[in-house]
């Protein structure tokens, strides 16, 4: 198989945003008097934040609107955006996939403020293409929409696209949408449905290796470079 594209989820995945956004949630929720300490701190992860909100939203006083939650919320990660770190390996390997003429994409469940100031922090923007938000799909992830509307902007077939994703609704849309998905667990977390699983994001080149449309081993040539 030949793949001509990478579609990198964002969060947790190229970038270590998780506990800025759980930090950002408890704050929220803080402010309005919520505890959601019965939660599990992975309860959210690859939710959209409307599908927090409706998880969330019996806790909130009446007149508090999801719009307003969401802002708020918003407005919190992003004020703590400088403390964001890459995910290990993350510009090296979107760097050189870039270098050996694979296109590469970001799909993401996260507002469009959020996405732009994540890719920033993990050093990637300038190699994607393009990135679609939650403010441009109808319906984000576990929905196949968002990846068929990738596909259908890169004007590939689905089969020509890998997608790098780290929670179960990420991989369900993928696959849904007819890609083929990698999870990468960082080594702690199950993802029994990914086409593959993988412990680094190094692995992605090791797994295109010579099956790109260049039918180069960029395994090699990166390895070689480490």
């Amino acid at each position: 198989m030949s793949f001509r594209a990478v579609a990198w989820d964002i969060d947790g995945t190229l970038v270590d945003s998780e506990p800025l956004h759980l930090r950002a949630l408890l704050a929220t929720c803080a402010s309005h008097g919520v505890d959601i300490s019965d939660l599990p701190d992975e309860e959210f992860v690859g939710v959209t934040l409307d599908g927090v909100w409706g998880a969330l939203k019996d806790r909130f006083a009446p007149i508090l609107s999801m719009q307003a939650w969401i802002d708020e919320l918003n407005g919190n990660y992003l004020a703590e955006a400088d403390r964001l770190i890459p995910m290990p390996q993350a510009k090296e390997v979107v760097a050189e996939l870039s270098r050996q003429g694979i296109d590469q994409i970001a799909v993401s469940n996260s507002h469009r403020p959020i996405v732009d100031v994540n890719l920033r922090a993990a050093g990637v923007a300038e190699f994607m293409a393009f990135s679609l938000s939650l403010d441009d799909v109808p319906v984000g992830k576990p929905s196949p929409i968002p990846y068929l509307m990738a596909t259908e902007k890169l004007d590939l077939l689905p089969n020509e696209i890998i997608t790098v994703e780290d929670s179960l609704s990420g991989i369900q849309s993928a696959k849904a949408a007819g890609l083929v998905a990698l999870g990468i667990s960082h080594g702690r977390t199950s993802l029994p449905t990914a086409d593959r699983t993988i412990e680094g994001l190094a692995e992605v080149i090791d797994y295109i290796g010579g099956t790109s449309v260049a039918h180069r081993d960029i395994s090699r040539d990166f390895h070689d470079q480490q």
